[in-house]
């Protein structure tokens, strides 16, 4: 079935495999900051339509090495077949501020989602990207921020 995909940076206290697992069929948040971030995906697909999401930190068994393993080698493909990706900018905020509500535009080129190996593939499978701040403020799409994304990356804009 179609589903998003969230692309985003691990922090400290992430939702994981065995804390979805620990809650049964109850879908009660997990106490950890992660979860504001699953609860955001969930929200947001719900809003395009989506019944299903996929978020890395807690759909991937990390205790099983085989599920591991498979899962990092099928990554591009998981980004790749779904209807969404959402990024999640937990270091960009979008505050209206002086310079006409596009303060946030600096923080997203600096941001240190930019920085990670993984970024390439979740830049370039997914056919749509939004991108978000930590408010859940939608920044725009790969393509409207294409300008901003080459600066962050120095991948061409038709990449």
């Amino acid at each position: 079935p179609a589903y998003a995909i969230l692309s985003h940076t691990w922090g400290k206290d992430e939702v994981t495999f065995q804390d979805i697992e620990a809650n049964g069929d109850r879908c009660e948040p997990v106490n950890k900051a992660g979860w504001a971030k699953i609860q955001f995906c969930a929200d947001q697909a719900a809003a395009d339509g989506l019944q299903y999401f996929w978020v890395d930190t807690c759909c991937i068994d990390k205790r099983n090495a085989v599920e591991l393993g498979a899962a990092i080698n099928s990554m591009f493909r998981w980004y790749q077949n779904a209807a969404r990706c959402y990024v999640y900018l937990s270091d960009v905020w979008k505050s209206e501020g002086a310079s006409g509500g596009r303060a946030w535009e600096e923080a997203f080129r600096t941001s240190r989602w930019f920085t990670r190996g993984w970024t390439l593939q979740e830049l370039i499978a997914p056919r749509l990207i939004d991108f978000f701040s930590v408010e859940g403020q939608r920044l725009g799409t790969k393509l409207s921020l294409a300008a901003g994304i080459q600066e962050a990356t120095g991948i061409p804009e038709r990449a």
